[in-house]
């Protein structure tokens, strides 16, 4: 079956990187350093790495206090870190710099793994969250390199994906050493497409490990005196296509109750700063980040087209609304505007972040909309009620302080891998 699998990649090249030139369009990072994806490199890099790969943001913010904690405890040993975005590849230069080598991951093509392992020879190879390669895991297999998922997740809805591709995902199962889950529903969902049931184990979510500096809390008030000065901040984080629109409406109707309201947006994709640009200028008077304009009063919308900042704006916000949850895409993380100290909205949809939704809601640390009622509502009840919003930070910074510790069983499981 690998074989097929690795005969049809070889057919789709062509097709996938004519799809990455033409998202080049509006992300011009999409068309540089192919090389690397066909692990084709013009320098000598580290061998004997630490290996840790993320497919984008999310899963390389999620990554950074375990690279961290592995840097503590094994500062002699290189880390390479992978990605499969140019938005994950610009974090993890700017978080980590020089201190780890960072290349995109190759594709899974057999002479492609094959140049990848050669030049790097990992003594130990980490996927987070949910990334199965055949060709990749079949050469740590072969070569004995320990194998780990960790963070690892699945959705519900796409059990049945993987099961039909049995023949394919049961044997680059067979080569993980263990698969750490983030829940137990997660952990039965590995075993379901052929996880064998001794190495797959709930370790928790490492999100909860979420780490926020000092200086980037400091950062975020400073913006807020110098740029937002007297202004009340609704940050809508990580927004989706149609999701800008519902909160443009959603802030007419509340200026009028609260004249000094500000709507600071956070789009999600990079590649789409363009388009909301024009949508907001449409609707409202609107100052973007990159134009370094002031804030005035007439200001009504304020646009973050940067990466890396959300959780310095996340600290300079008094209240925040978690996107992707407005609309069918599934919610993001909320744990780091709960870390930050910001009282946390987020809509009806919040399926890949399920059990953390259900944990804050639980502890009364967030606010769940299901309709933009609900919205309109919350808002304007925070907005009355500093003790209330008080309140949700101090719940929501409990809600994370419970639940850590994911990284530092993470790394034990490793201590035995890296004796060798």
């Amino acid at each position: 079956m690998r074989i097929l699998y690795s005969a049809v990649f070889y057919l789709i090249i062509p097709f996938v990187l004519l799809r990455l030139y033409w998202r080049g369009f509006k992300t011009p990072h999409h068309r540089l350093r192919w090389n690397e994806r066909f692990a084709l490199y013009s320098e000598q890099y580290p061998q004997g790495v630490i290996w840790f790969h993320a497919v984008s943001v999310g899963e390389v913010e999620a990554l950074f206090p375990l690279v961290t904690q592995i840097q503590t405890l094994h500062s002699g040993s290189p880390i390479l870190i992978t990605t499969m975005t140019p938005t994950g590849s610009a974090r993890v230069k700017a978080v980590l710099g020089d201190t780890v080598t960072h290349v995109y991951v190759p594709y899974d093509l057999p002479d492609a793994v094959n140049r990848f392992m050669t030049h790097f020879k990992p003594k130990l190879a980490v996927m987070i969250e949910t990334e199965i390669w055949p060709n990749l895991f079949a050469h740590c297999g072969k070569n004995n390199i320990p194998l780990y998922i960790v963070n690892a997740r699945i959705a519900a809805k796409s059990v049945s994906n993987y099961q039909k591709l049995s023949a394919l995902i049961h044997p680059a199962l067979a080569h993980v050493l263990l698969i750490a889950t983030q829940t137990q529903a997660d952990a039965e969902r590995f075993i379901a497409i052929g996880g064998i049931k001794d190495k797959v184990k709930n370790l928790g979510n490492i999100k909860f490990d979420v780490e926020i500096a000092p200086e980037t809390i400091a950062q975020g008030l400073r913006l807020k005196a110098d740029l937002f000065n007297k202004r009340f901040v609704w940050l809508i984080a990580s927004t989706h296509k149609d999701e800008e629109a519902i909160f443009l409406e959603l802030y007419d109707t509340l200026k009028a109750r609260i004249p000094e309201l500000l709507l600071v947006i956070v789009p999600r994709h990079q590649q789409r700063f363009t388009d909301v640009k024009k949508l907001c200028e449409a609707h409202n008077a609107t100052v973007m980040r990159s134009n370094n304009a002031p804030v005035t009063a007439k200001t009504d919308i304020y646009v973050v087209d940067s990466i890396g900042e959300l959780k310095m704006f996340y600290a300079a916000a008094d209240i925040a609304f978690v996107g992707g949850s407005m609309v069918a895409a599934g919610g993001h993380n909320i744990l780091e505007a709960a870390a930050v100290g910001v009282p946390v909205l987020f809509g009806a949809f919040m399926t890949n972040f399920q059990d953390i939704a259900d944990g804050v809601l639980k502890q009364q640390a967030a606010i769940q909309c299901q309709t933009k009622e609900d919205v309109v509502q919350a808002v304007l009840t925070l907005y009355q009620q500093p003790i209330y919003r008080a309140e949700l930070i101090a719940n929501g910074k409990t809600f994370i302080r419970d639940n850590q510790g994911t990284v530092i069983r993470i790394c034990q499981l490793f201590e035995t891998a890296l004796k060798f």
